[in-house]
Parts: structure tokens; C-alpha cells; sequence
């Protein structure tokens, strides 16, 4: 694959970034890929669709539209079981605007004081969505979507440095006592609802921009 391939990620989240890019390039190697901050703004669609994949597809078909790119988007969240399921695709703005890790943390360790550590279940769930502009084998373009999960339980108190959002509460059953934000980046991949996702979708989207 030559290097002139590109790939546009429709975030600007420099965490998020570097985990797609890493799993992504494994797949497309000498592709070059670029997120919110490298193109020309546009008018990014609001989230308010009530599924993950309905949100990953809109961001992704935006980014198509916007800089003619192939486009890849996600959407993730935690679904606390104790919660009826959320902050779901509100997780990102559970505390209100502005979007605040820190305050949508101290948010969701409230609403759990009083649940006993066996309630304390929840999983990670991600859509990652593509879509890519028509060419000569497909005029009518290309669009796949696929999902990831993560189960584990919150903790009761924030622990660890790297990860983003409610990575600083969120156990992985596959790594009982520490959070995901205490993982390497290796560990956390293998796992993450996320890493999962792109792993699954990756080498689909290798196999359509490889000519």
C-alpha cells in the first residue's frame, strides 16, 4: 500500500487518536492518518442518536462528506448495569456541558455510593463506523460498522493515569484489581472495548483501500 492513502478519524481526543491510530496502522501500514484538528472544520453533526451505532455512523458519514476521505468514527460509553444501563450514549455529557472527565466521574461515584460491590457491574461498549467515498470498483462507496465491549465492574474511587473518560473507575474482569487507566497500552488493547472493534474492522478497511 502506497503512502498516498489516507485516512480521516473523526476526533480530536489525542488519546483516542493515538489508541486508533496504533491498532489501525498495524493493518495499513504507511497510511497516513488524520483527525479533527488536520482538516478543514466543518459543522460536525450533533450526537442524538439513541444507539452507539447510530452516533459512530453519523460522525462517520459527516467526515466523508466534509474532506472527501475515507472515514472512520466511533462511539463509546459505560453502561452501569445499577443504572439501567447508563450513562449509555450519554456518558460523554453525563455532568452536563462542558464535556468534564473529572466532574462525570465525581457524578456517576455519587449516583453509586450505596450500591454494594457485587451491583457494581458495568461494561464499555463501542461502535466503530467507516464509510468511504465511491471508486472505480464501487461507485456507490463503501459503509461497515462494527461493535466492541468491555466487561467489568466501577470501583469506588478513581485510580491510575493514562486512558481517558471513566477509565479511572472501571475494572476489566480480565484485569481485576487495577482500572484500565492503570493498563499499558498492550493490555488495554487487548481488552478494551475499542481495541476490539478496530481489530474486527481494521483489515475490512485495509481490504478496501488496498487497490
Amino acid at each position: 500500500m502506497g503512502e498516498s492513502v489516507r485516512v480521516f478519524l473523526a476526533s480530536r481526543n489525542p488519546k483516542k487518536l493515538l489508541e486508533m491510530r496504533r491498532i489501525l496502522e498495524a493493518h495499513l501500514p504507511g497510511v497516513e492518518v488524520l483527525g479533527l484538528d488536520d482538516v478543514a472544520p466543518y459543522d460536525e453533526p450533533v450526537e442524538d442518536q439513541p444507539t452507539f451505532v447510530g452516533n459512530a455512523t453519523l460522525k462517520a458519514r459527516a467526515g466523508l462528506a466534509a474532506t472527501g476521505l475515507p472515514s472512520v468514527a466511533d462511539d463509546s460509553g459505560l453502561c452501569v448495569d445499577a443504572l439501567n444501563g447508563m450513562p449509555g450514549v450519554l456518558s460523554a455529557r453525563w455532568s452536563g456541558p462542558p464535556k468534564d472527565d473529572g466532574r462525570n466521574n465525581a457524578l456517576l461515584l455519587d449516583q453509586l455510593h450505596d450500591v454494594p460491590d457485587d451491583r457494581r457491574g458495568a461494561h464499555f461498549a463501542c461502535a466503530v463506523a467507516f464509510c468511504a467515498p465511491p471508486s472505480a470498483g464501487r461507485p456507490e462507496g463503501a459503509e461497515l460498522v462494527v461493535e466492541g465491549r468491555m466487561d467489568g465492574r466501577v470501583i469506588r474511587e478513581t485510580r491510575g493515569g493514562g486512558g481517558f473518560g471513566y477509565d479511572v473507575l472501571f475494572e476489566a474482569v480480565e484485569f481485576p484489581g487495577r482500572t484500565t487507566a492503570e493498563l499499558d497500552a498492550a493490555d488495554k488493547d487487548s481488552v478494551s472495548h475499542r481495541g476490539r472493534a478496530l481489530r474486527e474492522i481494521a483489515p475490512q478497511i485495509a481490504d478496501l483501500l488496498t487497490p
